[in-house]
């Protein structure tokens, strides 16, 4: 007999990941749709989730109600603000849920109120889904370990017009790396923001350089600049779909796990 695919709600279903999310649960057939949530008002509620996101019908309707929404499903996939993902965490924390987290712009106090959740289930939480980015990210950690102080680090980012947190959540995984590849915490060697007469760069700091415009999916390099020498390693995502078919895999990873806080690399099997 074989098992039951898990029911998965889809937090901020009316965003621009939230519609991904839709149309790739609709296609597959090792999860279901079992709920979409929107913020109280909004003209989705009510409607058929599929026809909402401009699809076909599937027979699931938008609710602004997330606690009736969460009742018996298996998975929360949370691509919202940071106010909404850490009431979701409660909720999914309550349902026995894993909650799948791909906001950015999260706090420290944030992090810490997921994490309190991450006692009682599965939180996956994760800067970028995408395979392509967490394989950077362990580049990025190894070159940083194999150069020293003499080469700067720079994480350039670009996005739409649209993003409304920089540095992305992305490019702050990719400091983070760098600084584990050096010893260190991102905290004690990033550089603040550049305007003005900003004096010399510190030497071993951590900078980082957003872009906004246009339509840009997203795309990071980082950067490692020495004397004579440069080298880049970049990614470039022109399809908001890795990021929701890396949530399903998160999704689905997540089943049986033991309660606690992950992440992308505990899913891809990349740790260590």
């Amino acid at each position: 007999m074989s098992e039951p695919v898990p029911g998965i709600v889809i937090a901020g279903a009316a965003g621009r990941m939230g519609r991904r999310l839709i149309g790739v649960l609709r296609d597959s057939p090792a999860a279901r749709l079992a709920g979409a949530v929107v913020r109280p008002g909004h003209d989705w509620v009510g409607r058929d989730a599929g026809e909402a996101a401009g699809g076909p019908a599937i027979g699931v309707r938008v609710s602004d109600d997330p606690v009736a929404v969460m009742v018996g499903a298996q998975v929360v996939i949370d691509f919202t603000t940071p106010a909404a993902t850490v009431a979701f965490a409660e909720l999914a924390a309550q349902a026995r849920a894993v909650h799948v987290i791909g906001t950015t712009g999260l706090s420290g106090d944030d992090i810490a109120a997921i994490d309190r959740a991450a006692r009682h289930t599965v939180v996956i939480r994760a800067g970028n889904m995408s395979l392509g980015v967490n394989l950077l990210a362990q580049l990025t950690a190894r070159v940083a370990a194999a150069l020293d102080e003499d080469f700067d680090i720079e994480v350039i980012e670009a996005h739409h017009r649209h993003k409304v947190d920089a540095p992305s959540g992305t490019a702050l995984m990719l400091g983070e790396a760098a600084a584990r590849g050096r010893g260190r915490r991102l905290s004690a060697l990033r550089e603040g923001v550049r305007d003005g007469i900003t004096g010399a760069r510190a030497r071993g700091g951590i900078g980082f350089s957003a872009t906004r415009g246009g339509d840009i999916v997203g795309e990071h390099d980082v950067l490692f600049a020495g004397p004579g020498e440069r080298i880049v390693l970049r990614h470039v995502a022109t399809d908001r779909g890795i990021f929701a078919r890396g949530a399903l895999r998160a999704a689905l990873w997540g089943q049986g796990q033991k309660p606690g806080a992950y992440d992308m690399t505990d899913v891809l099997g990349l740790r260590g």
